[in-house]
């Protein structure tokens, strides 16, 4: 009786080593899954987080063309920003127009949207504008100083290079 039991012992115990393998086996299976489960999930929160920011760097956006507009309809309020002393109205206006214009490729550049040769093109042709390159002169300074790994700073080059092209292709600047 002994051995009989003996020997279903062993029976079970290879049974139970088996099962237990098999366990093992699964849960190793569940875990990878598991894993690639918050992958996705990783993934997906980024992405929200990055339409977030596209989202509240849009009203910023707004936010900043509806401050441009009152200072374009009230030359009292753009003194509040001062960037252009001592310029006419339309000067003015004109300015704050160009900056809008600049701040408008910043965005798509940034978002994607344009390359840096149809950006280079973009530029070329504001460039043949008098009061954008009077609004370039004026706000150059300002721009040059730029960190120029950030979006803003490698836009200003890119227009840069526009302004060097149209020298180079001996086209006059604008009056």
């Amino acid at each position: 009786m002994g051995d009989y039991f003996g020997g279903v012992s062993a029976v079970f115990s290879g049974m139970a080593l088996l099962l237990l393998v098999a366990t093992l086996l699964l849960q190793q299976r569940e875990i990878r899954m598991q894993r690639h489960e918050l992958a996705l999930q990783r993934e997906e929160l980024a992405s929200s987080r990055d339409e977030l920011h596209r989202s509240a760097e849009s009203d910023l956006r707004a936010l900043h063309i509806e401050l441009t507009q009152m200072a374009m309809d009230d030359p009292a309020l753009a003194e509040v920003w001062n960037d252009f002393p001592g310029v006419s109205r339309q000067t003015l206006r004109q300015n704050l127009f160009a900056n809008l214009t600049f701040s408008h490729y910043l965005l798509v550049y940034r978002w994607g949207g344009i390359t840096e040769e149809e950006l280079l093109a973009r530029a070329g042709t504001l460039f043949q504008s008098p009061a954008f390159a009077r609004y370039w002169e004026a706000s150059r300074s300002a721009k040059d100083v730029l960190p120029p790994d950030s979006d803003e700073g490698r836009l200003f080059r890119i227009f840069e290079r526009a302004i060097r092209e149209r020298r180079q292709r001996g086209t006059p600047p604008p009056a």
